[in-house]
């Protein structure tokens, strides 16, 4: 099944659910999506007989500062075991409304992932059976994910946050 094959039929099946799409630099099919339509298009690329994207490799979040309106995302690897055929999945959504639908209706395996970004990144898997942190402690105010800190103390001079991706642009104060 080629990536070309994929998109026509996902076009077919589910039209305006994918915003764009592009192959990656690894050669993976990338396919974005809004969060009105993540659940639609998850369980289309499972449940289809033709695409049968049937295990969840992992799911990360990712923050991008400087993309406005869409600074958080979630990003979902899936796989075909039978064709070996991978993809991803991305969505992203503001900062200040952090919510996606929790996938772990489709995937039960996405319940632990979904509680990681949770903790490292605040977002909220809406429908998540026990959405707590789960790596960090429970009375944690902050997500170290987030790329608002310093990576490292301010008086070393043998680290520069650009080669981390990190511009200097933080929202919090550290004086």
């Amino acid at each position: 099944m080629s990536y070309e094959q994929i998109l026509e039929h996902l076009h077919k099946v589910l039209p305006g659910v994918i915003t764009s799409s592009e192959s990656a630099h690894d050669g993976i099919l990338n396919l974005y999506t809004s969060r009105e339509h993540i659940m639609a298009l998850l369980s289309t690329l499972r449940d289809d007989e033709q695409l049968n994207f049937n295990f969840l490799t992992s799911l990360c979040g990712v923050h991008y500062p400087n993309q406005k309106g869409q600074e958080l995302g979630v990003v979902y690897h899936l796989h075909n075991w039978v064709s070996n055929v991978r993809v991803r999945v991305k969505v992203y959504f503001p900062k200040d409304d952090p919510h996606t639908e929790t996938a772990t209706g489709l995937w039960a395996t996405a319940n632990w992932m979904e509680r990681q970004e949770y903790d490292f990144f605040g977002i909220i898997f809406t429908g998540h059976p026990d959405l707590r942190r789960i790596l960090n402690v429970e009375d944690m105010e902050v997500f170290p994910m987030l790329k608002e800190y310093k990576l490292e103390d301010g008086t070393r001079t043998d680290k520069d946050d650009r080669f981390f991706g990190r511009e200097g642009n933080y929202e919090r104060s550290f004086d």
